[in-house]
């Protein structure tokens, strides 16, 4: 049984496999059920952007996985495939055969160029994304993007608003958490007062986050792909937009919220990855109401000692990255660390001054 020959082959683009281009991008799009994440998948494969596109289809317990339709846009035609992994399409469930999945999908690395993995309404975006991000075999032919997060204008409010048992994270609330990119969608159902209502919250819960809004998950593709959230190149941009952000204050109960702070000094590497272990491991410090602190998403710029290049520090959950980045501190440049913390019971004073015990100013 041949199916192979069935398939309409893509046409290889030039060879690039000794560069770091070679490695393939993965973007993940998660958000509610509704909020418009398959019609935002549907427009990115249609629309003209001379990229060959892998999609990867992440639905828990939605009927019948075999049942479940892919399509891989290859100059603006679509072609509909099934389960197993032919012509760049695959659909997994990444809790179990995910990992083999995009194994077998390296085999084909030459066939596409770009993945996109839609998550289910209710999955952690973050559990995912270390798939990627951590996965040290896996990281020499891929590398994470961005998180982008599609909330729906409409109902946006209500999902975020909706009580969990006690202990539990808001799920959309959390997705916005770990966001890079959000897209709120629909915003011709909702008036204005609504939509900046909804804008705020997303602020209030992500300070880091930019945020698209459209209607009909009609969006500029330059913004949505080739994010490079998760690069060391992306050093510089990130210094810039850490100095932007503010601490922010919650909007909702038990809330999750950013915080920010600036440090003057140097610290050193050891010291560094002890507080964070602390910090997302051990969840040894506290705010003032006692509560442990959690850590979602963790972003910072850092100066280590003996390092003349600017470090750039990345946390999801309980992984983190530090790594130095192509940038050098610059002749009187004031060594500055800039850390931002996305989470809930999250206390920046507690948080700045374990940081300061660290720093030397030498």
């Amino acid at each position: 049984m041949d199916e192979e020959d069935d398939c309409p082959e893509l046409v290889p683009i030039e060879e690039k496999s000794t560069t770091p281009a070679a490695q393939i991008p993965v973007t993940i799009i998660t958000g509610y059920l509704g909020a418009g994440k398959t019609t935002l998948l549907n427009y990115i494969l249609t629309e003209q952007h001379n990229k060959r596109i892998a999609v990867i289809l992440n639905e828990f317990g939605e009927g019948n996985a075999l049942e479940k339709s892919l399509a891989v846009s290859q100059a603006g035609e679509l072609y509909e495939e099934w389960l197993e992994l032919r012509n760049g399409c695959l659909c997994c469930s990444v809790k179990d055969n995910g990992l083999k999945a995009i194994e077998n999908l390296m085999e084909k690395k030459g066939k596409f160029d770009y993945i996109l993995l839609e998550t289910t309404g209710l999955a952690d975006p973050g559990a995912v994304a270390s798939m990627f991000w951590v996965d040290a075999e896996l990281g020499s032919d891929l590398y994470l993007d961005g998180i982008i997060t599609v909330i729906d204008a409409k109902y946006g409010m209500q999902h975020l608003t909706e009580e969990k048992p006690e202990g539990l994270i808001n799920e959309a609330a959390r997705q916005i958490a770990l966001a890079d990119l959000t897209i709120i969608n629909k915003t011709d159902l909702v008036k204005e007062t609504e939509l900046s209502h909804l804008r705020d919250t997303v602020r209030s819960i992500n300070g880091l986050v930019r945020i698209l809004e459209t209607q009909r998950s009609r969006v500029d593709l330059s913004q949505v792909l080739d994010l490079h959230s998760f690069d060391t190149k992306d050093g510089v941009r990130l210094t810039e937009k850490l100095q932007l952000v503010k601490t922010t204050q919650p909007h909702l109960d038990k809330n999750i919220l950013t915080v920010t702070f600036e440090v003057p000094g140097s610290v050193s590497e050891d010291h560094l990855n002890v507080f964070i272990q602390n910090l997302l491991w051990e969840k040894m410090f506290k705010n003032k109401e006692g509560l442990a602190m959690n850590v979602i998403r963790l972003k910072g710029i850092v100066s280590l000692q003996g390092k003349q290049k600017k470090a750039i520090l990345q946390g999801v959950h309980e992984l983190y990255e530090l790594d130095e980045t192509p940038e050098a501190w610059a002749d009187g440049e004031p060594s500055v660390n800039r850390l931002v913390f996305i989470g809930r019971n999250l206390d920046g004073d507690v948080l700045k001054k374990e940081f300061l015990s660290l720093v030397s100013n030498e």
